[in-house]
């Protein structure tokens, strides 16, 4: 696994925006919220912030949300890149914000529409050379956003089917992390069908389930789940009976040894090393 320089911040989904009217509420989304660390990893209030709504089927509401919650945290320089083709990125404008971003953001909708219509681009590219490497550029995305992040992408499928074989649908992502799967608004939508079966699929893959309003910092193959919620972390490196691949379609899966952790904020997890710290009992609450 080579060093990546850069940092990836995934997103659960339905991340506090801070658009509350209390101030008290205000407050803690500047201190304390999951944009805020976006915006502290990317550099600061000065950095160039480019949010990409590619996924969102109402790309210039999501946009002005994500300018004016940017801009509550203090930041001035942010734009939104609103790519709807493989065309617009290959379009000079759009390369050239890429490339100058300090951190690029997607939104959420349909991850799809981020692998058709900037998987293999220029675009494409640049994210994946710039996040390998350079230090400091960051690519945050929330829920479909996140998902995108990884080679094999949970494309969408049922969670009232869990744990049948043909339950979840895979695509190809981004790849920006290969050893990741990742799922999102994971306790609300109950997808822990979605995650086993995408592990069960791709073994040599740790599954992560992102709760609503929750995140990770990855960078130097490690992360640190911030945010409100959870994150539950499938490691089926040590699965010792795994019948999915000779199941039919619609036949429950039988698993054994799937390894689970459920971590939450301040917690870490080593990829490299599939190595959990979590903090103290005795440990504040933050």
């Amino acid at each position: 696994m080579q060093k990546i320089k850069g940092t990836l911040i995934p997103i659960g989904g339905n991340e506090d925006k801070g658009i509350e009217a209390d101030e008290i509420y205000t407050l803690e989304f500047i201190d304390e919220g999951i944009l805020y660390h976006v915006v502290k990893e990317a550099g600061g209030t000065d950095s160039k912030i480019v949010v990409i709504p590619t996924a969102s089927s109402i790309p210039e509401e999501v946009g002005e949300n994500y300018i004016t919650a940017f801009n509550t945290l203090g930041c001035k320089n942010v734009e939104v890149l609103d790519i709807r083709s493989k065309e617009d990125s290959e379009l000079e404008h759009s390369i050239q914000l890429v490339k100058e971003a300090n951190c690029v953001m997607f939104s959420g909708g349909d991850q799809s529409k981020i692998a058709d219509k900037i998987g293999g681009t220029t675009i494409h590219q640049i994210l994946i050379e710039r996040y390998q490497n350079q230090e400091g550029f960051v690519i945050a995305g929330t829920s479909a956003g996140a998902m995108a992040m990884a080679k094999e992408m949970i494309a969408g499928g049922s969670a009232t089917e869990s744990f049948i074989k043909g339950a979840v649908n895979m695509y190809k992502g981004l790849g920006l992390i290969p050893e990741l799967i990742i799922d999102t608004h994971f306790i609300r939508r109950g997808r822990f069908g979605r995650v086993t079966e995408a592990v069960a699929k791709f073994p040599k893959r740790i599954g992560l389930g992102l709760a609503e309003d929750t995140g990770l910092i990855i960078k130097n193959n490690c992360f640190e789940v911030i945010g409100s919620g959870m994150v539950i972390v499938f490691d089926g490196r040590k699965i010792k009976h795994n019948n999915h691949k000779i199941l039919q379609e619609g036949t429950p899966m039988s698993l054994t040894n799937l390894k689970t952790h459920i971590l939450s904020n301040g917690d870490r997890f080593n990829i490299k090393k599939k190595k959990v710290e979590v903090l103290p009992i005795e440990a504040p609450f933050i």
